[in-house]
């Protein structure tokens, strides 16, 4: 599937519209994804914190749910936004979720906030020697 302008123009505006509705009444750090399944379907997720913080989650697997919601079964693409300057990544726990839904080295993660997109990298970059499906031979 390729990136075109376009497309990345709106997982950009997907992504920033997704961090509306996180739930960050602690942080105050709202993060969008938008994930682009097989298909050429956008799904979106937000992080909901939690006042007992550990119960709180991430804005992949909302957009991971999401997608296995809708019957993807594969991640393409995530964009992942935060209120910048800092670039904003997925966290360890977060790429090790996107791993098991992707192919490392075809996953493309995205990092942008709202003044636009800041760099990119597969998954495999931001999780070298990864453990997946494949390992269990079920």
């Amino acid at each position: 599937m390729e990136l075109t302008q376009e497309l990345l123009d709106r997982l950009l505006a997907e992504s920033l519209r997704a961090r509306e509705f996180s739930h960050a009444p602690y942080s105050k750090y709202r993060v969008g994804v938008a994930l682009l399944d097989e298909q050429g379907r956008i799904h979106i997720g937000a992080n909901v914190e939690n006042a007992s913080f550990p119960q709180g989650w991430c804005a992949e697997p909302s957009a991971l749910t999401a997608m296995i919601m809708a019957g993807g079964k594969q991640a393409k693409v995530a964009l992942v936004t935060g209120p910048g300057p800092d670039i904003i990544t997925p966290c360890g726990g977060c790429r090790q979720k996107l791993r098991e839904f992707s192919v490392p080295d075809e996953l493309v993660i995205i990092a942008g906030d709202p003044g636009g997109i800041r760099q990119r990298w597969t998954l495999a970059e931001l999780l070298p020697h990864s453990f997946g499906p494949s390992h269990l031979n079920f």
